[in-house]
């Protein structure tokens, strides 16, 4: 028993130390409730985030590293921004993941250190005004890095977000010919004795009365 005792330590002690926590957000957002159990891909994802606030930010999945440096190539160029390569790779090493400020202030931004960019407060990407909607740069750049690739383009708004974030949001997809995305929303169960609860029961997923 004693040497069970110090085996059963041993691995608890291993498993404690090898265990990896997922960390906090770095952008909290509460999203609305949908019935669909669709799980969003976690590859060649292009993350449009709207929070409480209606402000807007712009992120890439972290594992598309070679998309990232396209995508601010692509932006530095076009917008004659004159980014030095550290700041570029401060883009595609951002501890947050989130690009939140307009391009007036994204050199700045990048030359931040990272505990610096964690708690910065972010103005969020201009997006209200038709005539300077820097989201579609954004969307346009994206595009062009995922070319030969399929790129999944997913929304995730706040609850509380107002409509014109939003609507400058579609509108930056439209003006790249983008018509397909994916809304990000919190999962629940089916009404029990809804169409959707019988054809989850019928195809044996767990239903809302399980």
């Amino acid at each position: 028993m004693t040497a069970m005792c110090d085996v059963a330590f041993l691995l608890l002690s291993f498993f404690i130390l090898a265990t990896k926590f997922k960390p906090p957000e770095a952008l909290s957002v509460v999203t609305p409730s949908s019935v669909s159990s669709k799980v969003a891909p976690d590859k060649n994802v292009v993350l449009i985030t709207m929070d409480k606030d209606g402000k807007v930010y712009f992120s890439v999945s972290d594992g598309n590293t070679n998309e990232k440096k396209d995508i601010i190539d692509g932006v530095n160029t076009a917008k004659n921004l004159n980014l030095t390569d550290a700041e570029k790779k401060n883009f595609v090493s951002n501890p947050s993941g989130y690009i939140g400020v307009p391009f007036s202030q994204l050199k700045s931004y990048l030359d931040k250190t990272p505990d610096e960019v964690k708690n910065a407060v972010l103005p969020g990407i201009p997006v209200l005004d038709t005539l300077n909607n820097e989201l579609i740069d954004w969307v346009r750049a994206a595009v062009g890095a995922f070319q030969g690739a399929h790129m999944n383009l997913l929304v995730k708004g706040d609850n509380t977000a107002k409509y014109p974030s939003f609507s400058g949001v579609v509108y930056a997809f439209k003006k790249n010919d983008q018509l397909k995305f994916q809304l990000i929303t919190n999962p629940v169960a089916a009404p029990p004795g809804s169409e959707l609860d019988k054809v989850q029961a019928a195809s044996g997923n767990k239903s809302s009365e399980q």
